[in-house]
């Protein structure tokens, strides 16, 4: 049975009518995130877990949403549905599918290792298994998340001794909590891009944990002189913008998972590179895929075609679909109007 057919708007379940993660408007979206390539705008319905909710509305306006908490269950149309933790970023899950005793999984984006923040990634045992690709190849292999944060606190220190502002290039929904988590110690203001600041505001008026830190938007009334050897967390299009020069003299380090491989730190030309992924490595998508104990897996955006078929070859059975996720990790980012005029402006 085709639980979950893969459409020209997204992944669709016929007998619930339903989709998941469409990428054009539908009557009933069920959403695994809320970054902007997962969540879009225009659908009449949407279900997500309780914690993507804010973040729904915070990036897509108001809208008819309803919520689940992670393992409830909802039935539509006499389809099963229940909602799983994927470890990406806050509220992220995976959508279980059940009808007639056949269970799909659809797990979005997702990652192993609990960062302390997003929820621990569960495996879900199914019958067919929708999974990324995102750093499907064997040379990705994270480090320990306490080891890289270790060396983003030393990094600042090193530019502190140099009286140079720490620039952190980050997503701002994912990463920049995560790199809040690495600076929670720091007894200082952490000040943030519009970009950033805006969904850190959102988490907070939530009611959603984060660390304990002092945040402060960067505006044009911001005295350069509170910035000096300051730290800033800002989104991938800031890099290189004219709003970045307020802060001079800086150092800039990048968090990505591209940062693994040495010729994207050259062409990015930063001065710290920091392998901080929010996706499952190499040995992570193994991992999930042989705990789901799936008889079939459709590898979706990354490296599908090698990641497929290495598990072919590995007796799993597998098969590539083409899908328009994946954007956001290629530095797609949610801005308001206002802060697009500050990296135009520079103010």
């Amino acid at each position: 049975m085709q639980l979950i057919e893969f459409t020209d708007k997204g992944l669709f379940c016929r007998l619930g009518n339903f989709y998941i993660d469409p990428w054009k408007p539908v009557d009933y979206a069920i959403i695994t995130h809320a970054h902007s390539d997962h969540a879009k705008w225009g659908s009449k319905n949407y279900l997500c877990h309780t914690l993507t909710k804010p973040l729904l509305q915070a990036r897509l306006g108001d809208n008819k949403y309803e919520t689940l908490e992670w393992n409830e269950s909802k039935t539509i149309n006499g389809v099963k549905v229940s909602l799983h933790p994927a470890g990406h970023i806050i509220g992220s899950s995976q959508i279980r599918v059940e009808y007639n005793n056949e269970v799909w999984v659809a797990s979005g984006d997702y990652k192993v290792a609990n960062d302390g923040l997003s929820g621990e990634f569960e495996p879900v045992k199914c019958n067919a298994f929708i999974t990324e690709s995102t750093f499907g190849l064997p040379i990705y292999c994270w480090k320990d998340q306490e080891v890289i944060f270790e060396n983003m606190r030393n990094w600042i220190l090193a530019n502190k001794a140099l009286n140079k502002a720490s620039i952190i290039i980050a997503y701002s929904l994912g990463k920049a909590q995560r790199v809040l988590k690495a600076l929670q110690d720091f007894d200082e203001t952490i000040y943030m891009h519009g970009a950033t600041y805006n969904m850190h505001q959102a988490l907070i008026n939530a009611n959603i944990s984060l660390p304990k830190i002092n945040a402060e938007r960067v505006t044009p009334e911001t005295p350069r002189e509170k910035l000096k050897g300051c730290i800033v967390i800002a989104p991938p299009g800031a890099d290189g913008s004219t709003w970045q020069r307020k802060f001079a003299p800086m150092s800039v380090g990048v968090c990505s998972g591209w940062m693994h491989v040495r010729g994207n730190v050259r062409r990015k030309n930063v001065d710290g590179a920091f392998v901080l992924s929010d996706h499952a490595d190499w040995n992570g998508l193994l991992q999930a895929i042989k705990a789901t104990e799936a008889e079939k897996v459709y590898v979706t955006h990354g490296y599908q075609s090698v990641f497929s078929r290495y598990l072919n070859e590995q007796g799993i059975w597998s098969a590539e679909v083409k899908t328009e996720y994946g954007t956001e990790d290629e530095e797609v980012v949610a801005e308001t109007t206002e802060d697009k005029k500050e990296l135009v402006d520079g103010e």
